[in-house]
This record gives C-alpha cells, sequence and structure tokens, in this order.
C-alpha cells in the first residue's frame, strides 16, 4: 500500500470515528490457539452467560448482500431482543433522527487488517416471542418496533418483506466479561459454537472514539506479552452463520424440491409401450 494509500485510509478511518458512538476492537483466535488463549487469560468458563442467536435472511443471503443483518437473540437471565443492523455506513449520511433515538448506536469494529462502521436499531422482545416466530407460530414482523420495521424498509432490497425472510440458526453463544490481571480495560469473550463442530473465539473491548488508538496499543501489547497470535487470519462470526445456515437452507429446499418431483402423479396418457 502506497503512503497516499494509507494516509487516505486514514483519513476514512478518524472521520468514521467522529461519527460513531463508540469504537469497539476485535481480535479473533484460531482454534488452534484457542485453549491456550483461556488458559493465558485465565478465562473461566462457567461464569459465561448462554446466548442464542437466530438471523433472518433468504437462503441465498439476500439481506447480508445489500448490507443488512437482522437477528433476534434469547440471553440466558436477561430476555430477549431483536435488530436490525446496516453496514457499512458512513455516520454523516444517516438520518438526524434516528441519531437522537436511545436505541440507535454507530459503533466502529476495528480488528487488525480492516474496520467497519455500522448502525443498529435495537428493540428488547420477550423471549417467548423469539421462540414462537421462529417455530412459525407467530409472524416475524411481530419481532420488530415500528421503527425497525421503518428502518429495514428503508434498506432491504425491494419487496423483500420480513415475513418472507427464512429463519437461519439458531447458534449458541458462550459469553463472557472479564478483567485480565495486567490489564486496566475490561474484556469480553464470545464463543461461537458451529453445528460442524467448528468454533469462533472473539476477544473485544470497548471505547470512546478518543481513546482507540491508545486502547489498541495497551490491549494489543497486553495480548502478545501473553503469548496470543496477532497476525492469524481473522474471521467474522456472523459471516461465518450466515454462509453456514444459509448453505443449510439451500440444501433443504433443493431436498424439497426433488421430493415433490419425486411425488408428482404420472399422466397415464404420457407412458408409452
Amino acid at each position: 500500500m502506497t503512503a497516499i494509500a494509507m494516509d487516505e485510509r486514514l483519513h476514512e478511518l478518524l472521520e468514521l470515528m467522529r461519527g460513531s458512538d463508540g469504537v469497539e476492537l476485535k481480535l479473533t483466535v484460531p482454534e488452534s490457539g484457542q485453549r491456550s488463549a483461556v488458559e493465558a487469560l485465565a478465562m473461566d468458563p462457567i461464569e459465561a452467560q448462554i446466548r442464542q442467536i437466530f438471523f433472518f435472511d433468504t437462503p441465498d443471503l439476500a439481506l447480508y448482500r445489500a448490507g443488512v443483518v437482522v437477528r433476534a437473540r434469547r440471553i440466558q437471565g436477561k430476555g430477549a431482543d431483536a435488530v436490525v443492523k446496516l453496514r457499512p455506513v458512513v455516520p454523516a449520511h444517516l438520518a438526524p433522527s434516528l441519531r437522537r433515538s436511545p436505541d440507535f448506536n454507530v459503533e466502529l469494529d476495528a480488528m487488525p487488517g480492516g474496520y467497519v462502521c455500522s448502525a443498529s436499531l435495537k428493540a428488547k422482545v420477550a423471549a417467548d416471542l423469539v421462540r414462537d416466530a421462529t417455530v412459525g407460530r407467530r409472524p416475524l414482523r411481530k419481532l420488530f418496533s415500528k421503527a425497525q420495521r421503518s428502518f429495514y424498509g428503508a434498506h432491504a432490497p425491494d419487496g423483500l418483506e420480513l415475513d418472507d425472510l427464512a429463519v437461519l440458526g439458531p447458534i449458541f453463544v458462550l459469553k463472557l466479561r472479564f478483567s485480565p490481571k495486567g490489564l486496566r480495560r475490561r474484556l469480553v469473550a464470545e464463543l461461537w459454537l458451529y453445528p460442524d463442530g467448528s468454533r469462533i473465539l472473539e476477544l473485544s473491548t470497548k471505547c470512546p472514539a478518543d481513546e482507540a488508538f491508545l486502547a489498541a496499543a495497551e490491549v494489543r501489547a497486553f495480548l502478545a506479552q501473553r503469548g496470543l497470535d496477532l497476525s492469524a487470519e481473522q474471521q467474522t462470526k456472523t459471516r461465518r452463520a450466515l454462509e453456514y445456515f444459509g448453505a443449510q437452507s439451500r440444501a433443504e429446499l433443493s431436498a424439497d424440491a426433488g421430493s415433490a418431483e419425486r411425488d408428482e402423479p404420472v399422466d397415464a396418457r404420457t407412458v408409452t409401450g
């Protein structure tokens, strides 16, 4: 990357940070290093909170390709919530009325090698409603507030309604908030357990935009001193989940279509002897 390109990226990053409500620094740990990371950071899995997450999209991920993520999650001991997220976004282009909402948040996610700014509109919902909607007993649109439905409609592909979406999931997540000895910042560990047996372990910390560079330096130095690989290829939890469940949904649709063709009655008049 040339010096000019680096300057342009730094300018873009600073502009996104200025317009964000906060920054989340993230690092994913490769499976080969997850056990040693848990030991090095003295994480206690028993203290983790269980989360069940559902995504909603078409089998070919039309929403995700349009930059929209729709999800609901049930949280152990805390009920449930539903989120409509848009990414990437430019904070300066967002409507002031949205920015004033206490349920609307603009956050810059930064990880080794990249960053993305996202906007999320969240609402609390009853855990039973999430369960009913994801098994087909209630329409999916009932999970979302009027403001969320409007936000979704403004950014989803034309003609794709909430009730048209497939349920992708669930995926189970263990989330642990902890304060490791030797670091003055609190960390969050999320272990995403995919149905095929694979795992993504993400470490993160949040901070105000004006502390982002200092926080990144402190956390990076702390993790490096404890032997974590900071150069490993980074993984995206949401994309991995959507790709897995999207492929599963497409396979089920294909199997159903094949079964329907086999079960179709044969017109005797078309059979020649």
